[in-house]
This record gives structure tokens, C-alpha cells and sequence, in this order.
């Protein structure tokens, strides 16, 4: 079975504070049948992968990432219902920690996408984070790409951060994980065993970052 554990966007869904605009959607028809549609918007709007080039003038794009980052076993961190704002520590981690192995893929689960999702800006700027520590508990288990179902960086909270306040997407990213955000319905997963996992995003030349779609197979 193919669990779906992507958020959809639309004309109402907003780019995180940094941005705050919605998606824009413009549909072009000629004929009955006949339909182009032309979407702008931040390649961090709704479900997404990070790479190194969002904060690192030399970092990664996506072109030259491979899919074998964001594809394999994934393992969950159940972590329950959170509250707004709650930071996730290393300890909460370790109680939940499902067994992860080196070079397997780190699941989140807050519950928080699920309940907050196009209730903006709310969704950004009342969501759990991920403490910086935890995201140095997270690097050290190995795991080549990492999945929230919230908006983990504390700092985009705010419309006037700088580059140096990403420090969540510096550990993880620099430590050699992929970034993802956005999940939902991670609760549909079995937790503690290993499941096929993929994270198929665009191969857009020269972004830091691209929109994807979640899913798991189990």
C-alpha cells in the first residue's frame, strides 16, 4: 500500500514569514478541454526538500543531489501530539528513537502539519521547532535525510532572520542529511520498523531547494 504524506497547496496556501505571499495560479484556457496552468511561487512553499545552497553560497542543488539521498528505509520518531511552540530535545528523541540506523531516513512525527496546515501564518509561527541539539542527535545517528511534519527552524519564524540564524538547516545540512518539511499523516506509518520511503523532488538547475512529494510504502 502507497501512504500518501504530502500536503497540498493551492491558491491559498502562503509561503513561509520570510515570503508571506500565496501561491500564484493563473489558469490559461483556449478551448473546452484545453488547459495550461502557470504556478509562481517559493520553492519552500508547502512540501519541500532543503539543500546546502539555501544558506551556503558554495552549498548543494538540486541537480546535483541524487535521489538515492531521499529514497530508502525510513524509521518514525513518534513524538506524539506537540504543543505550539514546543521544542523537541535530544532526550524526547532518544525515548522515541525507533532503532535508526546509519544511512536510513529520520521521520518526525508532531502531529502538528496534520492539525495546523492552511491556517497561516499560524501554521509557521506557532509550530514545535527542532532544537538545535536535537538536530545534533539526529546527524549523529547517521541518517541521510531527515522529515518533519512541522516547520522545524525557530528563526524563520521571524520575517527579518538572517542566513546565520539557520542553524537547524546547518547541522543537518552540513552533517550530510537532506532536509525535508512539510510531511503529514506520518501517524499512518507503523512505528519501530522499517519502511520504503521516497522523497521525489524537481530537478531544478541551481535551487537551493525544490518542491517534492512524500510517500511511503508499506
Amino acid at each position: 500500500m502507497i501512504i500518501d504524506l504530502t500536503v497540498s497547496i493551492g491558491p491559498d496556501t502562503y509561503a513561509p514569514p520570510s515570503v508571506n505571499r500565496p501561491v500564484g495560479i493563473t489558469v490559461r484556457t483556449k478551448e473546452p478541454g484545453w488547459q495550461v496552468t502557470e504556478v509562481q511561487m517559493a520553492l519552500h512553499t508547502g512540501p519541500h526538500v532543503d539543500f546546502s545552497k539555501h544558506y551556503r553560497v558554495d552549498g548543494e542543488t538540486a541537480e546535483r543531489v541524487a535521489l538515492d539521498r531521499v529514497v530508502g528505509i525510513a524509521r518514525v520518531f513518534d513524538l506524539g501530539q506537540l504543543d505550539p511552540g514546543h521544542a523537541i530535545s535530544p532526550d524526547e528523541l532518544a525515548a522515541a528513537d525507533p532503532g535508526i540506523r546509519p544511512g536510513e531516513i529520520a521521520l518526525l512525527r508532531t502531529a502538528w502539519t496534520d492539525r495546523a496546515w492552511g491556517d497561516f501564518p499560524r501554521y509557521y509561527v506557532d509550530s514545535p521547532t527542532c532544537s538545535p541539539a536535537a538536530a545534533t542527535w539526529l546527524v549523529s545517528t547517521g541518517a541521510k535525510a531527515i522529515g518533519f511534519d512541522c516547520f522545524p527552524e525557530e528563526a524563520a519564524k521571524r520575517a527579518d532572520y538572517r542566513p546565520a540564524d539557520f542553524i537547524v538547516h546547518r547541522i543537518i545540512g552540513d552533517g550530510g542529511a537532506v532536509l525535508m518539511q512539510q510531511l503529514t499523516a506520518i501517524d499512518a506509518l507503523p512505528a519501530g520498523i522499517a519502511i520504503q520511503f521516497a522523497a521525489a523532488f524537481l530537478k531544478f538547475e541551481g535551487a537551493e531547494g525544490a518542491p517534492a512529494r512524500f510517500f511511503a510504502v508499506v
